[in-house]
């Protein structure tokens, strides 16, 4: 049985260009939040990912799963291992628990729709990532001290966030 229409959730709408667009700046990355668990009940976020040349997570994994669409570009992902190259207009599937990264090697910026579900991935990387004012804003100038506090931070809430760096 189909239960009833819960009239207290509203339509989301996502459009990267509207000012309200929540953009964080992570490891050289700039993440643009277009769909947040909080508008879906924690089903998944989607997540603009724009991925300048050499930008890439370290290797990692969750108990989530991760999809994502090339839209500009190429990304290099390692899956248990092995390199796959994947192409603007593709989509790849990581599995839930599967060692992984990604890495922009195409010597231009790229960018990508990452959907995460359940939702989850949007709250970490607005916990240990910084806001910035939009798609074209610089990524913030860390020191030292500031950029180990980042990873120190990832990686205390990484378990949180059913995440962890390997």
């Amino acid at each position: 049985m189909i239960p009833d229409d819960d009239p207290s959730r509203s339509l989301s709408v996502a459009d990267p260009d509207d000012p309200s667009t929540t953009y964080v700046s992570l490891v050289g990355n700039t993440y643009a939040m277009l769909i947040t668990g909080e508008q879906t009940n924690g089903q998944y976020c989607l997540i603009d990912m724009r991925v300048p040349d050499g930008g890439g997570p370290p290797p990692h994994r969750h108990d989530f799963e991760e999809m994502f669409t090339i839209l500009e570009g190429e990304i290099e992902f390692m899956f248990r291992g092995e390199t796959y190259t994947v192409r603007a207009g593709s989509t790849i599937n990581i599995p839930a628990n599967a060692p992984h990264n990604f890495r922009n090697v195409s010597g231009a910026p790229a960018r990508m729709l990452c959907m995460c579900t359940p939702a989850g991935q949007d709250e970490y990387f607005l916990r240990i990532g910084d806001v910035i004012a939009g798609k074209d804003a610089p990524p913030p100038q860390l020191s030292p001290d500031e950029l180990a506090e980042r990873r120190r931070r990832a990686a205390e809430l990484a378990s949180t966030y059913r995440s962890e760096f390997l």
